[in-house]
Order: structure tokens, then sequence, then C-alpha cells
């Protein structure tokens, strides 16, 4: 069997690190290809090499646009390499433009699609992430279900039971590889002048939140005040676009240190080390919760409600009464919870359950 793995931003690079090393590991025929849906292959060269993993056969470089203009020029430079190395499955992660146009892609071309991280559900569909996510599972030949809930949403959809593998979820397998090498390769609480525990951690970049300047200024005075509450340094690794956006609408940043966007080495050492970490990420919920560091949503909804469940995380909005109220509850919350992603084999069985189909 021929596999190829296509991915397109960062995250996706996280969770898939796993599986490229288990194709290593098994001697698997496999190649990598890049999009470049956030960054240009240059500029991810760094994070490849910072987590060891081997370079992609193919970079199609298909940088930013809209939503219809990404996804059609990541499914063009897709569709010229699935003909040229004529793979036996297409491994896509998550719910990103790369996702739908891989998914598409080699659909059309009859080529079996592996959707990993199946299932998810968030039950907004103004969310772009949400149609991603839904139309990859309806086209998928397998779905790698992270969680037993994940499974429930696909069966609930109509999804053949014999389709879906719950395998846990590969950022298990990340966090805990990954780790391993930052702890060997950086130091950034020393660089920065932090201690443990007496730090939080801030991110943000969904558009609902970053494009919109009420709810903008609403979540950053929420954080602020929490600053002033407890003292504390907040550290901000800020998206470009997010900067970009709060000098545009002209907020300030009272009490927020903003760093620039860290790696994910050092920002997995920033998250395991924080008292509290806030975000609109859904990747930051799941790592938190396997790193045993509280989390407080930026979101009124979440498709990874196995962390609410948890005791790990809570969904706080944007307005600040409610920030704050949920910070003090999560500062108190023993980080004695069980992590319900998996015990961290999830690309073993990913992988075996392709050779053994």
């Amino acid at each position: 069997m021929k596999l190829s793995i296509i991915l397109g931003t960062r995250p996706e690079i996280i969770k898939m690190s796993p599986l490229i090393r288990e194709c290593e590991k098994k001697n698997f025929d496999y190649f990598v290809l890049h999009t470049g849906q956030h960054y240009s292959y240059e500029m991810d060269k760094a994070f490849f090499d910072d987590l060891e993993l081997p370079k992609p056969a193919y970079n199609l470089d298909a940088g930013s646009g809209s939503h219809a203009e990404q996804t059609g020029k990541i499914m063009e430079g897709i569709e010229k390499v699935l003909i040229e190395e004529k793979p036996d499955v297409v491994l896509v992660q998550g719910d990103t433009n790369t996702v739908l146009a891989g998914a598409l892609a080699a659909s059309k071309l009859h080529i079996k699609v592996g959707h990993v991280e199946a299932g998810l559900r968030s039950y907004d569909r103004s969310m772009p992430e949400e149609i991603n996510r839904v139309v990859a599972d309806h086209i998928s030949d397998y779905l790698f279900a992270p969680t037993e809930l994940s499974r429930q949403n696909l069966l609930k959809e109509g999804i053949d039971e014999s389709k879906i593998f719950v395998t846990g979820n590969t950022i298990v397998d990340a966090v805990l590889q990954n780790l391993e090498i930052s702890n060997q390769k950086v130091d950034v609480l020393n660089d920065l002048g932090l201690k443990s525990k007496e730090y939080f951690l801030l991110t943000s970049h969904r558009a609902e939140n970053v494009d919109n300047r009420e709810q903008l200024g609403k979540l950053l005075k929420g954080i602020s005040t929490i600053q002033k509450e407890y003292s504390l340094p907040v550290v901000f690794p800020i998206h470009p676009r997010t900067e970009k956006r709060i000098k545009d609408f002209g907020l300030p940043l009272e009490g927020i240190r903003t760093i620039k966007p860290a790696g994910f080495l050092e920002f997995l050492q920033l998250e395991a080390n924080a008292r509290l970490v806030f975000t609109d990420s859904g990747g930051v919920q799941e790592e938190t919760c396997i790193l045993g560091t509280p989390c407080v949503t930026l979101r009124d909804n979440t498709e990874r409600p196995e962390t609410l469940e948890a005791g790990s995380n809570i969904l706080a909005g944007v307005e600040p009464d409610r920030i704050i109220q949920s910070a003090l509850k999560m500062m108190h919350e023993k980080r004695s919870w069980a992590n319900p992603f998996g015990d961290g084999r999830a690309a073993e069985k990913i992988i075996d359950t392709l050779r053994t189909e």
C-alpha cells in the first residue's frame, strides 16, 4: 500500500508528526505533501527540523486567499500530484481548507481517503471549520475517531459503522513525543524570565474573535482584568493577523506581554508550565488537557466537549465578567483529571488499520 499524508498548517504538521514517525519506523511506502496553506514550506522548514521530521516530497505554496480561491488552488495542486504518484490512500487531518481540498481531490480520483480526527462537531455552521470537517467525514473511507463521542457523532449522521475506527487522538502521541524533544532543545521559561505556575498564557486567532472590534475588545479587557487581579504576567504569543487587528482597531493591551509566535517546542513548555491558559484554539484545549494545565476557552462552543467533561476546560466566551468567573473557578481546579484522548498510540493504531484493510 502507498500512502499520501497531506498537510498544510502547523497544527496539522504537529498532529501528523506521529504518523510520519510511525511510517518511518515501519518502512511504510508513503510521501508527505505540504500545501502551504498558512506558510510556505520555506517558513515551515524550521518547524520540520525542530520536530525532527523528514522534508515533504511536495510543496504547493498555495498561500492565502478567500476560502474558495484557496481551496480551489490547493485542490488543483493536489490533483496533479495524486495523478502522478497514484497512492492507494490519502490521509488528511482535522478541519482546514487543506483537509477539504485533499479529501475532495482524492475522492474524485477514486483514491481512498482516511480522515484523522473524524467526528468532531461544534454544531456551529457559521464556522468554516465545521463545514470542512463534516464534508471530509462524509466522503472518507476510513474515519479515525479520537473518542467514543466522536464515533457516536458519525453514527448519528448515518455513516457506516464499518468505516469508523476509535484510535485516540494523535495529539497525545505528539505531545508526549515532542515534549521530550522540547526538553532537550529549548528552555523558554529561562529565555523569557518566567517561573513555572507564575504566569498566564493567552492565544487568540479565530476570526469570530479577532475580526470583530467589539468581541476582541471585550476579550482583551477580560484578560487585562485577570492580570490586575492576580498580579501575574500574561504572555501572549501573538498571531500576525491578531496583531494587525488590534492595531487597526486601536485597542489597548494593558498588562498583556506580547511575544512573537512561539515554535511548537517552546509553546509546549509554555502550556505545560502556565498557571492557566486562555485560548480560542481547539488544539490548545486538547494539549492543556493532556498536560494537566487548566484551560479557559474564549468561545461559546467547542468541538472538544471531552475536555469539559474531564474538568480541564471551561467555556467563557468573551464577556469580561464570564472570563473572570471562569478563571476563578479553574484557578482552584485540581489537576487530577483523566486524559480522554487516548494512550499515545493513535498513530500506531491508524497505520496498523491501513495495513490490515
